[in-house]
C-alpha cells in the first residue's frame, strides 16, 4: 500500500505529496463501516491536519462504478473529475460527466459515480459541512507581505 509522503510543515501549514495521480490505484484503505478494503483511494484530513474540510482523491478502474449510492448526514461533497468519462447519479437524475465536470452534492443527495471510459477515472472529493462557509474569496483575505524564496 503506497503512503502520502509529508513534504514539509510547520505551525500555519501540513504540505504532502500523493505522487503521479496515474498510480492512486496503489492507495488504499479499509472502509471504517463495513470493513472492506476500498482500492484507489487516499483521504487528507489527517495527512494534512485540515479542521474545516475533508479532501479525497480517488480512481476507479476502466468500465466499472462505485458499487454503492450513499448520503450524508451534515456534509455536503464537491466532486471534481480530473481525468476520464462516465456518469454521475444524483437520487434519480442520471446525466454524463468528463474531465472538468464539477458536482456539488447536497448531504441528503443519494449519489454514486460510473467510469465509460478506457482507463482510470481520477476525481477529488472534498467534503464540507453544508451552510459552514462564512467568508469566501477575497472577503476573507487580506494582503500581507511579500518576500519568497524562491527567488
Amino acid at each position: 500500500m503506497k503512503q502520502i509522503k509529508e513534504l514539509s510543515k510547520n505551525t500555519n501549514y501540513n504540505a504532502v505529496n500523493l505522487g503521479n495521480l496515474n498510480e492512486l490505484m496503489n492507495y488504499s484503505l479499509i472502509h471504517p463501516v463495513n470493513k472492506q478494503e476500498i482500492e484507489g483511494k487516499v483521504f487528507l484530513k489527517d495527512a494534512t491536519q485540515a479542521t474545516g474540510s475533508q479532501i479525497s482523491f480517488n480512481s476507479l478502474p476502466p468500465k466499472s462504478e462505485q458499487t454503492y449510492f450513499h448520503i450524508h448526514t451534515k456534509n455536503e461533497e464537491t466532486y471534481i473529475i480530473l481525468k476520464g468519462y462516465g456518469f454521475f447519479q444524483v437520487d434519480d437524475d442520471c446525466f454524463e460527466i468528463q474531465e472538468g465536470s464539477i458536482i456539488r452534492v447536497a448531504p441528503k443527495g443519494e449519489r454514486g459515480i460510473c467510469n465509460g471510459s478506457n482507463e482510470n477515472m481520477i476525481y477529488q472529493v472534498i467534503q464540507s459541512k453544508e451552510n459552514s462557509l462564512e467568508e469566501h474569496t477575497t472577503a476573507d483575505g487580506k494582503r500581507v507581505g511579500f518576500n519568497p524564496k524562491w527567488k
